[in-house]
């Protein structure tokens, strides 16, 4: 990143620390391997936490590492108030938590109040107490339809559809003749979902909160937030469509009103303690729908799904960005900016790939940070990590088997080192296991060792501009008023403009565009002519 060295006016910084933050997901079992096995843990975390600090974030959102069977790495959840073996013990996870804060690091959890796994005790209770009894209506137990006067129960209840694939109905006890019963599971049929319409599970969940909250963890990313309750009587969707749109295509299942009181609970919860516990939402719903879960008594955040998955495409980022400032304008949080995450392609291969994909992600890292609102960046993205190709035997998300989708290619391990040895640095024991997932040919190019030394890495740009975007804040040029109003200008430069004194730009053409007057504070990579940016740059530019 090049950057001018004049300093703007000094100003105050208000709000509450996310309202400015930039913070760094991390998925356990693919960042640091701290015992060997192969799978990334908090041995392994702990010991790269200065990694993460060095960055200049302010925190960490770590996806699951509670008990679980693993259908769905980690998203099937037994116990939520436990560490899996697999990641460590809880003296490990309550070290970690206290060098993170001791480096300036919060730490945000997962929570799953959608389903849990279908080895939770709660749902062995309910699946060994049978049909009619309190335990099953924790769950979403109903008698199916029958084919015939002769077959009781042979059909699911309904047409709904499991966003993995399939339909999202599963007998509770198949082999029996007298439980003809089905459970309910969006997603795998490991992950029975919650009857968020009976209190008592309302009640456990804020145990739950608690439990993590009075540990001092500062706030939790909650996982499908706008499902969990789901359309009274359960009747059938419009249509019978698999649902890997993330539940849209099916209204019943999500973005009920209910729903909305259980996170004006969880916000007063929050404001119980000291300093207030951030709740962040993943609600895949368009701009006008999901801001609605950030109103001032609900959410804080919600991430902006509708530009989460954009293409290169400058009318596009437009439409979205101006219908989320819409959106913030009407329920005032800004929208929780990220471009990759767990669960879709990595930019750089969804840009294009190769080097064109990989200057088109530097660019759009460097407009991300420059945006009005939060910031998330996915290990690895800072690295300028592509999609990886996994070969087909060494698969493993649920969604490949069920729906012929596969995640996996953006949670391989990541790089530390150039040397293959340890699996590239990935574990930290001689002899280590091979990586759960494997690394590819040429995965040590990406090391973090190598792109510490590189003035000119994608590593080096992402560090600048998070330490020049936290200036800006310190300097009141950035404030937790700012808005954005989007235009596509000639030669197809995007531009965002933040406030009267600061704008991003972005030359998603073919041509150099002129660049709008004002002093460039940091581009994506060199100017080639000056006031000029060409094709697959962005800058920011002061005013």
């Amino acid at each position: 990143m090049t950057h001018d060295g004049g300093a703007p006016a000094a100003g105050t910084v208000t709000g509450q620390w996310w309202d400015s933050a930039v913070i760094y997901q991390v998925y356990p079992r693919s960042f640091a391997d701290g015992n060997g096995d192969g799978v990334g843990d908090l041995a392994g975390l702990a010991a790269r936490l200065p990694y993460i600090a060095s960055l200049g974030v302010d925190g960490i959102w770590m996806t699951p590492f509670q008990p679980s069977p693993q259908v769905d790495q980690g998203y099937d959840v037994s116990d939520y108030c436990g560490v899996d073996p697999l990641f460590g013990t809880m003296a490990e996870f309550d070290a970690l938590l206290e060098l993170a804060h001791s480096l300036g690091l919060r730490i945000l959890l997962d929570v799953v109040p959608n389903h849990c796994s279908s080895a939770h005790p709660l749902f062995q209770q309910a699946l060994a107490a049978g049909p009619g009894s309190p335990e099953r209506e924790l769950f979403h137990f109903v008698e199916g339809r029958s084919s015939g006067p002769d077959s009781v129960s042979d059909l699911p209840p309904n047409n709904w559809q499991s966003v993995f694939g399939g339909r999202a109905w599963s007998r509770a006890t198949p082999e029996s003749d007298t439980d003809t019963q089905w459970y309910l599971h969006l997603f795998s049929p490991g992950q029975p979902d919650w009857n968020w319409r009976n209190p008592a599970v309302g009640d456990y969940f804020e145990g739950v909160l608690r439990f993590w909250f009075d540990k001092g963890v500062d706030g939790l990313r909650i996982d499908v937030a706008h499902a969990l309750f789901k359309a009274d009587g359960l009747p059938d969707a419009p249509s019978a469509t698999a649902v890997v749109d993330g539940l849209r295509s099916n209204p019943l299942v999500s973005d009920q009103e209910d729903v909305h009181e259980v996170y004006r609970r969880w916000r007063t919860l929050a404001e119980k303690y000291q300093p207030h516990r951030l709740l962040v939402g993943e609600v895949n719903l368009e701009p006008a729908r999901a801001a609605r879960y950030t109103r001032a008594d609900e959410m804080h955040q919600a991430f902006a799904f509708a530009f989460v998955k954009l293409g290169w495409d400058p009318a596009a980022w437009a439409s979205v960005g101006t219908e989320l400032e819409a959106a913030r304008q009407l329920h005032g949080a800004a929208p929780s900016w990220a471009l990759e995450n767990h669960d879709i392609v990595r930019s750089v291969t969804r840009f294009g790939g190769g080097d064109l994909g990989a200057r088109r992600a530097r660019a759009a890292v460097l407009a991300l940070l420059g945006l009005p609102g939060a910031a998330y960046i996915y290990q690895g993205q800072e690295l300028g990590l592509p999609e990886v190709d996994v070969p087909v035997d060494a698969r493993v998300d649920p969604m490949w088997a069920r729906g012929g989708i596969t995640r996996d290619g953006a949670r391989v391990p990541i790089p530390w080192t150039a040397s293959p040895p340890l699996h590239h640095g990935f574990s930290s024991v001689p002899s280590a296991a091979a990586p759960w997932l494997p690394q590819p040919a040429g995965w040590g190019s990406y090391a973090v060792e190598t792109q510490q030394q590189d003035p000119g890495s994608m590593l080096a740009l992402v560090s600048a501009a998070v330490g020049l975007r936290r200036r800006l804040w310190d300097e009141g040029v950035f404030t937790a008023d700012d808005g954005g109003s989007w235009r596509v200008e000639d030669g197809n430069l995007l531009v965002c403009q933040r406030s009267p004194r600061f704008l991003v730009a972005v030359a998603m053409g073919t041509e150099p565009v002129r660049l709008p007057a004002g002093t460039v504070l940091a581009t994506a990579a060199p100017l080639e002519t000056e006031g000029w940016l060409q094709p697959d740059n962005a800058a920011w530019v002061l005013r």
